[in-house]
């Protein structure tokens, strides 16, 4: 009977800490992901369809669709790539191939998500 008591301890310590190492991680990726949208020297790439993309995106985004994203590698090397499409699929799957290809790049995740960056005040202004 004890055994099974130190075995059930033993794994609800692990899966405690795994989950602490998860929600710090993912916090470090929402503070990085917030000062890389806002950074001047980003380029915020929309993954989704043209027509999706001039019926509106976020400020200063240039459209390359993931159908087009291998074929656009070059001109994307040396710069530093946010993407972001509807929900996040293309865009992670926009990371992928650019993270494959040497390309730095970051997952804004959604249109909403990115435009929510740019629109936040900043303190003290």
């Amino acid at each position: 009977m004890m055994k099974g008591k130190l075995a059930g301890f033993f794994i609800a310590s692990i899966l405690t800490l795994t989950t602490c190492k998860t929600t710090s991680t993912s916090l470090n990726q929402k503070v990085e992901i917030k000062e890389m949208v806002k950074s001047p020297d980003v380029t915020l790439v929309d993954v989704r369809i043209p027509e999706q993309y001039q019926a509106g995106t976020a400020k200063g985004a240039i459209n390359i669709p993931l159908a087009e994203i291998q074929s656009n590698i070059d001109s994307l090397k040396g710069k530093k790539i946010v993407v972001f499409c509807n929900k996040g699929i293309q865009a992670d799957q926009a990371m992928e191939i650019l993270k494959k290809n040497g390309v730095e790049a970051y997952d804004g995740t959604s249109l909403q998500n990115v435009k929510a960056i740019q629109d936040e005040k900043q303190p003290g202004k």
